[in-house]
């Protein structure tokens, strides 16, 4: 009877187990709101964003981001988008290495539009049980602007399984800053 009662209690906690395991690795699948941000040397702007991620497979996901920001002391605002394909593989207990490729787009109105495209990689960890956190490296290109190199970090404090806060943080090669922060549900 004894050893019925433990079977089943080990066979009950398999499910806790799992969760606790999978909880040591980044997670791929979520949506975050975002307050975002962009200083550069023409001009600072802010506004608010929507990105999200999806794991279709183990090792890939999807993503879409939209921002949408009005340029300080004018009537101007501007959409950017960007929808792309990852491929994530572990590289440690807790940590990936990451690769993106994304299109991009700039839409300021009154026909100024600018279509592109980045390919990013880098790291993300689960660097302890309610914060985790990615360096990434990338390029971006576009049909009227030349490349760009830049580095992205980001972080997410976790308050619980499901909800937590996401930041990240762009700075391109000549200085010009993105950041974006913002609650994060995640599943």
């Amino acid at each position: 009877m004894k050893r019925s009662l433990i079977a089943l209690a080990l066979v009950a906690a398999l499910p806790f187990a799992a969760s606790a395991q999978d909880a040591a690795r980044p997670n791929y699948n979520f949506v975050q709101g975002s307050y975002v941000s962009t200083n550069t040397d023409a001009g600072n702007a802010d506004g608010w964003g929507l990105g999200g991620s999806v794991a279709v497979h183990p090792n890939v996901h999807l993503f879409a981001d939209y921002s949408n920001q009005k340029i300080d002391h004018t009537s101007v605002d501007f959409d950017q988008w960007r929808a792309g394909v990852g491929y994530n593989r572990a590289i440690g207990a807790s940590t990936d290495f990451v690769g993106n490729v994304a299109y991009e787009k700039f839409d300021a109105g009154a026909g100024i539009k600018v279509d592109g495209y980045s390919a990013e990689a880098g790291v993300r960890s689960v660097l302890a049980p309610k914060f985790e956190g990615y360096a990434m490296l990338g390029y971006e290109d576009g049909d009227n602007y030349d490349g760009d190199v830049y580095g992205r970090l980001g972080a997410q404090v976790k308050f619980n399984q499901n909800w937590g806060i996401g930041a990240d943080v762009k700075v391109a090669n000549g200085g010009d800053t993105q950041w974006t922060v913002g609650p994060r549900i995640t599943w």
